[in-house]
């Protein structure tokens, strides 16, 4: 069982930046692929960036450029850095941890951290 904790969220101004974190329990996080998603209102929970057990990344187009998934296996931590923000990109961000092959599964969830960039 691993449980998720996302922090940093919150308002900024269009072309800021912000850094989420999410803290993980349990001693397995290292096996975990672990990813970033995103909700907007009215919208459908979409990919935002994931990094695998070897630290390899991948980013939707939205996020390519300008957002930088991390982890920290010693933290049981995943970061996700987010520069030149755009009103678009407001939404409820959440961490997640799963494995499996690409298209990976997310078996655990974080509660959310909202992202509001204002214009």
């Amino acid at each position: 069982q691993v449980q998720l904790v996302e922090s940093g969220g919150g308002l900024v101004q269009a072309g800021g930046s912000l850094r989420l974190s999410c803290a993980a329990s349990g001693r397995t996080f290292r096996m975990y692929v672990l990813g970033w998603f995103r909700q907007a209102p009215g919208k459908e929970r979409e990919s935002v960036a994931h990094i695998t057990q070897s630290g390899s990344t991948s980013y939707a187009d939205s996020a390519k450029g300008r957002f930088t998934i991390s982890r920290d296996n010693a933290k049981n931590s995943v970061y996700l850095y987010m520069n030149s923000l755009k009103p678009e990109d407001t939404a409820v961000y959440y961490c997640a941890a799963g494995g499996g092959n690409y298209p990976y599964q997310y078996y655990y969830w974080g509660q959310g951290t909202q992202v509001t960039v204002s214009s």
